[in-house]
């Protein structure tokens, strides 16, 4: 049987980008990224399992990012090397697990608030700074499986953008997000169980962009802590009045940082 395929939405020519995006979100995250792009690079947009048009996590097995690294494989190939990989969130995770597997093939890395929270667990034993996003996870579960699917989204939502975010929402939103939300145990599982120790890290010498919106949760920040020390050749920018969600909230500042790192690398 043929292996599961995702689903790339693509764009423009010269040297290719392939854009990975956060939980509860898909591809079309990157669409204005592309369009900044087009016109300078072949950009790959992936919608990672069970997001967007692409199919479901074909196991009962958990999940790892090693599996998402394998899902998102061929798209890899097909872009060529050298090339740059940039992602959001769960997206930033999944490409620093692609960059270190094969680092010769990564010309540039861009991550906005990668969320390894295993780092920050293998530094030092909860409580720490990944304790938040934990207790959401929690929340959402027991929503779950209460049934509840709009107050599963509610707490992992309003974790990430703030209390209110969810219920402010337009609906036409709110639909894809609550359906995507109903993995979120499994998102949760690959990011706290990343056997990859931070130092590992330190093999990454292709130039990073790493970006931090400075209203973030403390998951975020903490992660941040752990990681950048171990980046060598890692450009931080921390973005103003800014959270987790500003590639999606604020487009505009987020792929004006992205294109000016990758014109320069």
């Amino acid at each position: 049987m043929q292996p599961a395929q995702p689903f790339v939405r693509e764009s423009g020519s010269g040297p290719a980008v392939v854009c990975l995006h956060s939980n509860a979100s898909s591809s079309a995250q990157w669409r204005g990224l592309m369009e900044l792009l087009a016109p300078t690079h072949s950009v790959l947009a992936v919608d990672s399992y069970g997001s967007g048009k692409s199919p479901e996590w074909p196991s009962d097995r958990v999940i790892s990012l090693d599996d998402e690294v394998d899902f998102i494989e061929p798209v890899l190939q097909r872009a060529g090397a050298p090339l740059a990989l940039v992602g959001h969130s769960y997206g930033a995770a999944v490409a620093l697990v692609a960059a270190l597997r094969n680092p010769q093939r990564v010309r540039a890395l861009v991550l906005y608030e990668p969320s390894l929270f295993a780092v920050v667990d293998a530094q030092r034993p909860p409580p720490n700074g990944a304790d938040g996003i934990k207790r959401a996870v929690e929340a959402a579960a027991a929503a779950l499986d209460a049934g509840d699917t709009d107050a599963a989204a509610r707490h992992f939502i309003d974790y990430w953008m703030g209390a209110g975010s969810w219920d402010a929402m337009p609906a036409s939103r709110k639909a894809p997000i609550a359906a995507s939300g109903v993995n979120v145990r499994r998102w949760a599982h690959a990011l706290t169980t990343e056997p990859a120790p931070a130092a590992a890290f330190e093999a990454l010498r292709m130039p990073i962009l790493y970006m931090l919106g400075d209203a973030s949760p403390e998951s975020a920040h903490a992660v941040a802590r752990v990681l950048l020390p171990h980046l060598p050749t890692v450009r931080r920018v921390v973005l103003a009045g800014l959270g987790h969600m500003a590639p999606i909230t604020h487009p505009d500042v987020v792929n004006a940082e992205i294109a000016r790192f990758l014109a320069e690398t």
